[in-house]
Formats: C-alpha cells, structure tokens, sequence
C-alpha cells in the first residue's frame, strides 16, 4: 500500500486502541494491542505520517530511533537496594526508569496530554544486546519494570533488509506481536503532500514528466546509488533558498542530495532549461494577456515535455498569487470576527491579540496555519499607532475596509491572470490535452481550488464540464471549505 493508505491504517489502529467501554476501561488490554510495525524504505515518509496522526488525533507524540541505544539506556541502569525477606536482609538489583519512557513521561506533564504515541524508529535494527528485551517490550509494553502509560499506542518502523545492512530479520514470536504495514513509494500520493507543504515547482515539473525517478535504489560496482522522496523535498528546500539568496543551483548541489549520478545529471539539465523557459516563454507577459504570436506559436510546435515545463511555471505563478489572497482572506475573515466580538478598550484589545498571537505562531504545526497566524498577528500589529491616537472602533473599521479594498484589487488582478492563462490555451493548444492538465492541476492544488470556488472563474467552469471533470469538481467542493469574505459591516 502507499504511505497515505498506511496512514489511515495506522489512525484506525489509534483510535480502536483507545476507545474504552462505559467503565473507562480500554476495550483492548494493553497487552493484546499489537504495535504497529511499518515497514518501509528510508524517506518514504514515515516518521512524518506519525506526526501528522499524533496531531490530528489530538495526541502526545514522542519519537526514538532504537539504532541509538543500547541496553543500560532502552531498559534504565542498574542500581542496588536492601530488601528484606523473612528474618534477612539481601541486596537486590533494581533498574532506573528508561530514557524512552522517562521522555514519554515529560511530554504528558509538557504537553497535558495522557494519550499518545510512542514512534520507535528502526526498530529492527536494534543492537544485539537489546534484541531479547524487545519481544517483552512488543508484548507487555514494558522497559525493564516500568510500563508504557496507559493510553499511550506504541508505533515501531524500519526498513526493509535490503536498503540496510544492519537489520535484524524478526522471527515469528516477534512477528505475531506486531500489526505489520507494507509501504511502497507512490509519486501521485506524494505529490498531494507536494502541493500541500510549497515542493519547489521545477521539482513538481521534472517528477511528472519522469516518474520513474521519483524513488530508485540501485547497487553499482562503486556502492549504492538512490534517490527518495526525502532527497526531493530536501533539495526543494535548498533551492528555494539558494534562488532567494541568489547563489548558483548546479550539479555539484543537486548530487548531495540526489545521490544518484544519472539522475542528478539529468535533473541540473532540466533546472537550468526549465529557467530558460520561464525567460523564452515571457511568462509575466502571458499572465498578462500580452503573449505575442511568436510564443504561441512555439508553443504550438514545442514538444510534450517542454509544453508540460510551460503548464507547470504558469501554475506555479498563479499558486503563489492565489495562496497569497487565501491566506489573506481567511486572516481578514479571523480579525473582523475578533474585532466585532470585542467589548472593552480596543487600545488593550489590540495588545492583547498582538501577544495571543505571537504565542500561536510559535506553537502552530502546519505550514498554513503559521501563514496565516502571521498575517493575524501583522493585521493586529497595524492597528497599534491607530488605537494609540484614539481608543475606538471606528478608525479601526475604517483600517480594515482599506484593507479589504485592496485584498478585492489583488483578486481581480488574479481573475485576469486566470482568464488570460485559459485564452493563451485556447489560443496555443484548443481543447487538447494541455487544457485538460491545466483545469486538472487547479483542481488539486489547494490554494487554487479554494480561491476559484470562493471567487468563481467562468473559463475554468466551462472546461471542467466540457473535460467531464463534473463529477471531480463536487466531489472538490463538498471537502473544501469555502471562505465567502463579505463586505465589512457593523
């Protein structure tokens, strides 16, 4: 199964595990919940599924590679205590608590949470001395004498013998404890996370013309030779960086992260064509309406690889303008509801949001979410020289609806820019398959989707019904929750 698949496994799992009967009891025993054992290749994203189920569940979350420790510190150190038994006293070994455990014990006191998941890394590759402990532990949920808490789902992972020399093959007793999940790379399914998290677009581009990159391992006659999924997203990061910072994107880069010779050969070629593009191809000027008849015209003739290349820096540029207005939107949409609900001194209001808000963007988890918690915070932080000059409402509704005049200017700045975009495919392909990519890719990536469900776009509608992407598209708006930003009244 792919990553997604497992996820939702694994989350059923979790709330099976915890559901309790009307005693406040676990229906499931401790010792007959099975941990999970996924397994699957390095950089396939199983650490991070685990962090996303611990936060949509609502649960602590802590998380060890096993390949770290060794016995004295998974079971807790030895220490001597005096017991008595009948008329003798004899002196008796006992263990301090295990790291592992004693950390899952901080995280509850941190966190107040008593349910969560404890993520055991590379399990399988625990060292030889901590081997015999493990099946114990798999079973009865214990280090030594001290238990897991209660509450508390154990999730173990590792990877397959052939992409590490050091795992250990389990055996049937260790096997028939454990509730074990195959993972497969999936480039579809990583690229909903993709879209999701900002994946640079010449990676997105250069991975949907050449699949089969995504995810290789091979051994050669100098050692092994892969690329993951993890190798992606971190080179995407890098270059982001680089291109903000103005330094120089080339091979020698590109293969610390792809550790492949051919593929990191092929991708630095396809990172500086792709660049070209965006110059040959006057990308603004598109955007624009302006596209002359020379661009279209190379348009026409371009192959499919350098058309895709084409549909991918169009949408990169619209997706960037979009998530821009939605983030906006729903902050504007937060503050206004804030500020209407607000009965006392607006001058202390202000002060108030401004520190609530600067504590939620340290602790906010997901990408989106501290996008907009920082535009909160800056929309608030706008209103202190207004609220100090005179401590009332109505400079402060005057602020936003300046604000929510220039918001609507940008929105149809974009409304042009996606009817202009639609008329250069009328113009350079019909209703070929490159216009089928294109109101495909508005569907699935979020930003996009939500800014033309809330804001319309009639070329788009017209295509999606044309292209019998009908049925996609209410499937799209039933999960999308729309932001209708209305005109700000009293």
């Amino acid at each position: 199964m792919h990553i997604q698949q497992a996820k939702t496994q694994i989350k059923n799992a979790i709330v099976a595990y915890n559901t309790k009967d009307k005693y406040g009891r676990y229906k499931i025993p401790v010792s007959k919940q099975r941990p999970v054992f996924l397994v699957g290749a390095p950089g396939i994203g199983k650490t991070a599924i685990m962090e996303q189920i611990a936060q949509e569940l609502e649960l602590g979350f802590v998380s060890y590679s096993m390949t770290h420790h060794t016995r004295q510190s998974a079971l807790g150190l030895p220490f001597i205590v005096q017991k008595q038994f009948g008329e003798e006293v004899y002196s008796v070994s006992e263990y301090t608590m295990s790291e592992i455990l004693a950390t899952v014990y901080e995280e509850m006191e941190r966190s107040g949470k008593k349910e969560g998941i404890l993520f055991l890394d590379e399990i399988n590759c625990v060292s030889e001395t901590l081997a015999p402990s493990m099946l114990q532990f798999l079973q009865y949920k214990t280090f030594g004498r001290h238990k897991v808490p209660e509450g508390w789902i154990v999730v173990s992972a590792g990877n397959p013998p052939e992409y590490n020399d050091s795992v250990r093959e389990f055996d049937i007793a260790m096997l028939d404890r454990l509730k074990k999940i195959e993972v497969e790379p999936d480039f579809e399914v990583w690229k909903e996370f993709a879209l999701k998290t900002g994946v640079h677009p010449v990676v997105l581009s250069y991975l949907s013309i050449k699949t089969q990159f995504f995810y290789r391992v091979t051994t050669t006659i100098d050692g092994k030779s892969f690329v993951t999924a993890r190798s992606w997203d971190d080179l995407s990061q890098m270059i982001s960086l680089y291109e903000e910072n103005e330094l120089l994107v080339d091979c020698d880069l590109i293969s610390q992260y792809i550790q492949d010779e051919q593929i990191a050969k092929d991708f630095a070629n396809y990172y500086d064509l792709y660049a070209k593009y965006k110059s040959d191809y006057q990308i603004e000027d598109i955007l624009r309406g302006k596209a002359s008849a020379e661009i279209i015209e190379r348009a026409q003739k371009a192959k499919l690889d350098e058309r895709l290349s084409l549909i991918s820096l169009l949408l990169s540029s619209i997706e960037e303008d979009t998530k821009n207005i939605v983030v906006k939107e729903q902050a504007m949409k937060r503050v206004i509801q804030e500020v209407k609900t607000n009965k006392g001194s607006y001058r202390d209001f202000v002060q108030a949001r401004i520190e609530f808000y600067k504590h939620e963007c340290q602790k906010t988890d997901t990408k989106e979410n501290v996008e907009i918690e920082y535009e909160i915070l800056n929309v608030y932080t706008s209103f202190v020289s207004i609220v100090e000059q005179e401590d009332a409402y109505n400079p402060i509704k005057l602020h936003l609806q300046m604000e929510l005049m220039e918001l609507k200017i940008s929105s149809q700045e974009i409304q042009k820019k996606l009817e202009n975009t639609f008329v250069f495919f009328e113009r350079a392909f019909g209703s070929s398959q490159e216009m089928l990519i294109l109101v495909s890719e508005l569907t699935v990536r979020p930003s996009c989707s939500k800014y033309i469900y809330s804001h319309g776009c009639p070329k788009y509608y017209e295509y999606n019904k044309q292209l019998l992407f009908e049925d996609a598209k209410n499937d799209l708006l039933d999960r999308i929750d729309a932001l209708h930003l209305l005109e700000y009244e009293e």
